[in-house]
């Protein structure tokens, strides 16, 4: 079977949403643009706080990283606890910590509460130790959550074996408080969601420009169309095209591809990851596993898939299942392979921009878009309409030259040519 350059997560989506390019001016208390998952995340809370809502999105919904995701719905920070409050001050630091630690229930009560059929899976998360080396860092993140009381457990031995379906894993770190979606369904059902709400979406309508044409009063055109808003959020992250595009100069981008299997069948299937967590590993280049609805296996590693050969992706992809799955055999068929790109801040925490009164945009979330998106996109709602608000607990930057990325094109390259040449190194049996 030949490997399929085909988003997967859109397959397993039925009743995919269609909404028409913006034909006509308008106005909205909150102009959003965007339709990932801090757009429509903000969108519903705005709408159920009474606002009138207009989304617009250069594509179609979910077309950035909300569609092309992991399907992970992390708990917490990229970074340890510990050293986010180095870099953010402990107030901050660990509102922070506790806000994103909090995420994931956000993300499950608004699938539940709207009746999304996200594919999701609220049984934790594991972060596994993929060698003897990996244990101290696994250890170490145990420590410093369970100091704050989370609900976190240390596996190894035995358990871990049960756990992950893999005897090359000696120890890992489960987080009940995660989970997994599909992402593409799951941003595609807050999409319809929002519109039941009376918000519309616009898809297909780049938008060209963004103005602020009187105190208090904002034009966002798209299509020669406008939208007069007394507020706008800016929710494109690492996608932002035209104008909005200068936000990106605060980051670097990275790219994610995914590789997924025919869905595992017989006894050996049964065995890798039972309880249906999804994982990554502590590989210095890391490993994503998860299964999908259907059981299929999907792989997934930095790099970027779009300019990869078939046989590259296959060859990496039999690689790491038979580093860890032996006993799927050595015949497994590849099905679908994607890719999507990550905004990276230089310290691994996400950025707020508010350059004018009524005008906010973030960006940078470091691989955890579903909870950093969805969280952003409520506290974006109630910074915007409640003077009471708390603060959100991210730096807040009046324009982009104040956190510019230095040599952010450079460590794009960079890093996109060290994860190709471990990636070989993995193919070659030079790197496990």
């Amino acid at each position: 079977m030949t490997l399929k350059h085909e988003n997967l997560w859109h397959t397993l989506v039925s009743d995919k949403v269609n909404f028409p390019a913006l034909n006509q001016d308008d106005t909205a208390d909150v102009c959003i643009v965007g339709a990932g998952f801090t757009g429509l995340s903000a969108a519903i809370h705005l709408a159920e706080k009474g606002k009138k809502v207009v989304v617009l999105d250069a594509h179609h919904v979910a077309y950035g990283g909300s569609g092309r995701n992991v399907g992970l719905v992390n708990a917490g920070t990229w970074n340890k606890p510990d050293f986010m409050v180095q870099i953010l001050g402990k107030e901050m630091g660990e509102s922070l910590i506790s806000a994103l630690g909090d995420a994931p229930k956000l993300v499950f009560s608004l699938i539940h509460k709207y009746g999304i059929d996200a594919q999701q899976q609220e049984v934790g998360t594991l972060h596994m130790a993929h060698s003897n080396q990996g244990i101290a860092e696994i250890e170490d993140r145990y420590e410093q959550l369970t100091r704050r009381g989370v609900n976190v457990e240390l596996l190894k031995g035995e358990r871990i074996a049960e756990y992950s379906g893999s005897q090359k894993i000696p120890a890992a770190l489960l987080d009940h408080r995660a989970g997994t979606v599909n992402p593409y369904a799951y941003a595609t059902g807050l999409a319809k969601a929002a519109a039941s709400l009376g918000v519309k979406i616009y898809e297909h309508s780049p938008v060209s420009a963004v103005n602020c044409t009187t105190p208090g009063q904002w034009s966002v055109t798209a299509l020669n169309r406008t939208i007069k808003a007394e507020k706008v959020i800016i929710a494109t992250n690492a996608y932002a095209e035209g104008d909005l595009a200068t936000y990106r100069q605060s980051i670097y981008s990275g790219y994610y591809y995914q590789v997924a299997s025919e869905p595992l069948t017989g006894d050996a299937g049964k065995t890798v990851l039972p309880y249906k967590q999804g994982s990554w590993d502590t590989r210095l280049v890391l490993s994503s596993i998860r299964l999908d609805k259907d059981g299929r296996l999907i792989l997934g590693s930095m790099g970027k898939a779009i300019n990869k050969p078939a046989w590259y992706l296959k060859t990496w992809a039999d690689r790491i299942q038979q580093h860890y799955f032996p006993q799927l055999g050595k015949h497994m068929t590849w099905e679908y392979s994607w890719c999507g790109r990550i905004g990276f801040t230089d310290n691994h925490t996400p950025k707020i921009f508010e350059p004018a009164k009524g005008l906010i945009a973030a960006i940078g979330y470091n691989g955890r878009g579903i909870t950093t998106g969805t969280l952003m996109g409520k506290l974006f709602a109630e910074h915007l309409t409640d003077t009471e608000a708390a603060p959100i607990p991210v730096p807040f930057y009046s324009a982009v030259d104040q956190s510019k990325c230095n040599y952010a094109q450079a460590k794009s390259l960079f890093i996109e040519s060290g994860f190709t040449l471990y990636h070989l190194g993995q193919c070659l049996k030079v790197i496990r």
